[in-house]
């Protein structure tokens, strides 16, 4: 017996199949799926608030098109298909003028398209087609209370142009993905408080594309994925300035494409072209009169790649090349008096790293090419104007970077 639960609900597709009963019949599911916005979309909203003693919360979330499609003991068969002809827009603001509580969360995402699909005990095989663009991916998050306090408090901004999601478990998948990012994809956020007792955590993260899969259970996974970030700007940023703060960790991340793989078992096969032609920027700017541990850290990198299983092989074929604006990576902190004081800035045109488990009688097979045509610069300052027990500052620039190894898993 099979049932099949779908919904439709403003841009999303969830498509969801399970097999009730076990039985000795295979059944082929298929899911065909195609989704156009053209309209923009728009999610904000604004806290203002005098004194609260306890949580202040908001999560904010704008996405043009998402899909589900996943299964449970069946063979499955999908496609997919996503197009973003517009602008995605995510906006949350706080103002405090007292305190914000004991704890302070927020969270703000804009993505253009997303797109997921879990397997267990079955076997999946798909073709996912996404498109962004030309448009404006903006995530953005800011907190207003230079004469308030916090306890502790975490903003997380972050924007995507298209992503695409694999979970596996006890099964078998095989899956071409296309991506084409053609909007600027930006997240912007920071904040400033008078006086934070615990921790101040803000970060940052914009990418243009995006695959991630997660495998266990002896599974095996093989794709083929192809990432184009033709968009003018990948930008994320984070500005905080605070009286007074015990911990302090301000942070971006820009990435043009990005592929990250990960299986526990069996075989992890991988065909990868990615092409950055956008403009890569991320950028930290914190300070604190007054400091306990402050850190602001940037990381920058046109096409990253990262295939790793913790069973028995890995095959890679992966090409990265990088044009267009360039790589531009600003860390900056500036403090009075405190303790450590730290910037740590990281600019890359391509990035790759593959392995395989030496425990699992592994083997790595990888094939890899690097072309970085642009510049890559990464930049950090640290000002203590006062005294201070430490203070680090840590700029890295590099043009292409490759790493592939056979390691005993962590704890082995």
């Amino acid at each position: 017996m099979r049932r099949l639960a779908k919904t439709l609900i403003a841009g999303t597709s969830i498509a969801i199949l399970t097999s009730a009963v076990a039985t000795s019949q295979t059944y082929d599911s298929v899911i065909v799926s195609d989704q156009v916005q053209t309209g923009d979309i728009f999610a904000g909203q604004t806290l203002n608030v005098v004194e609260i003693t306890e949580t202040t919360t908001a999560v904010t979330t704008a996405t043009g098109a998402a899909f589900n499609g996943s299964g449970e003991d069946v063979t499955l068969d999908i496609r997919a298909n996503q197009n973003l002809q517009a602008n995605v827009t995510a906006d949350t603001r706080l103002d405090a003028a007292v305190s914000s509580g004991a704890t302070t969360a927020l969270t703000t995402a804009a993505t253009g398209v997303t797109s997921e699909s879990n397997i267990y005990g079955g076997t999946l095989t798909g073709v996912y087609n996404q498109r962004t663009g030309p448009g404006l991916i903006y995530g953005h998050s800011h907190v207003e209370a230079p004469d308030a306090e916090v306890g502790d408090v975490t903003a997380s901004t972050q924007a995507v142009g298209a992503s695409q999601g694999f979970g596996v478990s006890y099964s078998v998948v095989g899956a071409r993905v296309n991506q084409t990012n053609q909007a600027d994809v930006v997240a912007d956020g920071g904040g400033t408080y008078r006086y934070v007792e615990g921790s101040a955590t803000f970060v940052g993260a914009a990418t243009g594309t995006n695959v991630t899969s997660s495998g266990a259970g002896g599974s095996g996974e093989r794709y083929i994925i192809n990432q184009t970030n033709s968009a003018a700007l990948t930008q994320a940023s984070q500005f905080t300035a605070h009286g007074s703060a015990y911990l302090s960790t301000t942070s971006a991340t820009a990435s043009g494409d990005n592929i990250n793989l990960y299986n526990e078992g069996g075989l992890l096969d991988v065909t990868s072209n990615q092409h950055n032609q956008a403009y890569i920027r991320a950028q930290t700017g914190a300070s604190a009169y007054q400091f306990g541990s402050a850190s602001s850290i940037s990381y920058g990198v046109g096409n990253s790649f990262l295939a790793g299983n913790f069973g028995s092989e890995t095959i890679i074929d992966a090409v990265q090349l990088n044009d267009g604006g360039g790589v531009e990576v600003i860390a900056d902190f500036t403090g009075a008096e405190g303790y450590d004081a730290s910037a740590h800035a990281t600019a890359i045109g391509n990035a790759a790293t593959g392995y395989v488990c030496s425990d699992c009688d592994g083997r790595l097979i990888a094939t890899s090419q690097q072309v970085n045509n642009t510049d890559v610069t990464a930049a950090t300052s640290v000002h203590v104007t006062g005294y201070a027990r430490s203070a680090t500052g840590v700029a890295t620039a590099v043009g292409n970077t490759a790493t592939y190894y056979v390691s005993r898993p962590t704890g082995h």
